[in-house]
Order: C-alpha cells, then structure tokens, then sequence
C-alpha cells in the first residue's frame, strides 16, 4: 500500500471548460458552484495551495433569482477609496441594468481571499443572455441540474 500523498503541480493541471445555464437558479447556490468549479474541488487531486480550477462560462445571468425579499432589501456595496466615496445600490437595480457584476460578486465573496481568487476569477466568463463568445473551447457543453 503506497502512504505517499500525491500534490500536483501546476504545470500538470488539466483545465476543463464548464457551461453552466442561470435560468431560474438561485444566486446563492449557483455562486457555490461555480466557486468550486474555479477552485478545482471536483478533481481527485485537489490541493487547496495550488491553482487547478477549471474554466466556467455562465449564461443567462440576467434570469437569475434571489430569494425571500432579497431583491429589495439586499444592497451592493462600491467604495472609490475617498471620503464619502460609498456608493449603495439595491439589488432590484443592480440587477436590472447588470446581474453579471452581482453573480461576479457572489462568487468573488465565495473564493478564498489571497492571491489565488485573483487568477481563479480570471477564468470566469458570465453573459447576460445565452449568447457567449466561447464555442470553440467548449466542445461539450456540460449543464448541470440537480436531479
């Protein structure tokens, strides 16, 4: 019996495209999702200090839907760096004129904060309707539904 731990390297990681479908899914629970997509918790060799996420490219992000009174209660916090630089906008109008940037926010609050999110969020492609510019790299579509 080998009682040898395997960690992979970053050269040796595999990337894989994933395509995932927001229609009707909570934004919550797909943020999870893809947080764990980007992070590589799918794969037999993960290690949590090496970078071996995948690619995942989400469509219809303007379908998405939050629940309880979120819409109306939550609030999306900006902050420019200056004094009174706080900009609050309700999620009813975030995401009327931009849910890309609230799914990208959930997904960010979900990675780990260190050097690592940056470059997992550089592999996040979200669209507005189901219209994507990444065909070529996804051969296979994969959509997941919870059955």
């Amino acid at each position: 019996m080998n009682k040898k731990t395997h960690l992979p390297k970053q050269d040796a990681v595999e990337r894989k495209w994933h395509l995932i479908d927001a229609n009707k899914k909570v934004l919550g629970r797909l943020a999870v999702e893809i947080a764990g997509l980007l992070r590589g918790k799918n794969k037999v060799f993960y290690a949590n200090h090496v970078d071996c996420g995948d690619f995942v490219v989400v469509t219809n992000a303007s379908r998405i839907v939050l629940t309880g009174k979120k819409l109306d209660q939550k609030t999306y916090f900006t902050y420019s760096g200056y004094p009174g630089g706080a900009k609050l906008t309700p999620y009813s109008v975030l995401m009327a004129e931009s849910p890309e940037k609230a799914l990208f926010a959930a997904v960010k609050g979900m990675l780990p904060k260190n050097k690592l999110a940056d470059k997992q969020l550089t592999r996040l492609r979200v669209f507005k309707d189901d219209k994507h510019t990444h065909s070529a790299q996804l051969a296979v579509s994969v959509n997941r539904e919870k059955k």
